[in-house]
């Protein structure tokens, strides 16, 4: 586990600012929980833009909706990265697209001969055995300012690098690690650095004005499929055609009558039987 204390991982850093902030603890409650307090105790000089907190170990992880995230120590990754963008509210679905995009970036770097995509909104999967399979997930927890505009933001990233089939949890969506994807050990530092270096040169693209929507979009494999979509909120299912997403990749979901719904915030389940 020594690959990624902050020695080890400072050395191996290509970044600029990104995680250049770095802590490692062996384990903890939640490392969302633990940034988000260390923004809110300390001013930006103690808990500056970029700032990167690692576990190898989560007792209370989860994911979206509420859902626990677990993984045996040393087998994963496990971050959060917080952000100070100062972008206004309708912007937050651009941290999570740079976040994913550079989870799939990293993986494809790192493991070329794995095929990855994004299940909307945020599922990071690959294909093992024909079929696609849940690897990893995001979270993003935001706090706005008077005006209106993200102060701060706390993605939160979890990543089966490493677990065994033994180790793999139960989930709706079936899951699985990179060890068992691609049949081989992968170095959990190589893949944190790329991973981090892909979301810097993301954030920076973003911030000088660049919409990733397009190569978020081109990287979903929910586009073309049959869904069920369970809504947050209502808890109302629909069942259709995934045919695109709206600007703010809102999901676009077009049913047996034509109609067209867009999904906002929702758990989708792909049905290719359908």
């Amino acid at each position: 586990m020594q690959d990624l204390q902050e020695t080890a991982v400072q050395s191996a850093l290509t970044t600029h600012w990104l995680g250049r902030a770095y802590h490692y603890v062996p384990t903890i409650g939640s490392t969302n929980e633990t940034l988000k307090q260390m923004a809110a105790d300390g001013d930006e000089t103690a808990a500056p833009a970029g700032t990167v907190l690692l576990a190898d170990y989560q007792s209370q992880g989860r994911g979206r909706l509420q859902r626990r995230w677990e993984a045996t120590p040393g087998t994963a990754l496990l971050f959060s990265v917080l952000l100070r963008p100062q972008w206004p509210a309708t912007q937050a679905n651009w941290l999570l697209m740079i976040a994913s995009l550079a989870v799939v970036r990293a993986i494809a770097a790192v493991c070329p001969a794995l095929t990855v995509g994004i299940k909307w909104p945020n599922d990071i999967m690959v294909q093992q055995m024909g079929e696609w399979r849940k690897v990893g997930g995001l979270l993003l927890e935001s706090e706005m300012d008077g005006n209106g505009r993200i102060s701060t933001a706390i993605l939160g990233m979890g990543l089966n690098v490493n677990l065994t089939a033994a180790q793999l949890p139960q989930a709706a969506t079936p899951p699985t690690s990179l060890l068992l994807a691609g049949g081989q050990p992968v170095s959990r530092q190589a893949l944190f650095t790329v991973l981090l270096a892909e979301l810097e040169a993301l954030y920076e693209t973003a911030v000088s004005g660049q919409s990733p929507l397009s190569a978020w979009r081109a990287q979903l494999i929910t586009i073309g499929q049959q869904v069920e979509v369970t809504e947050v909120g209502n808890g109302r299912s629909l069942y259709g055609m995934a045919t695109g997403t709206d600007e703010w990749g809102h999901l676009q979901v077009t049913n047996a009558a034509g109609q067209v719904y867009t999904i906002t915030a929702g758990d989708v389940t792909l049905r290719p039987s359908i």
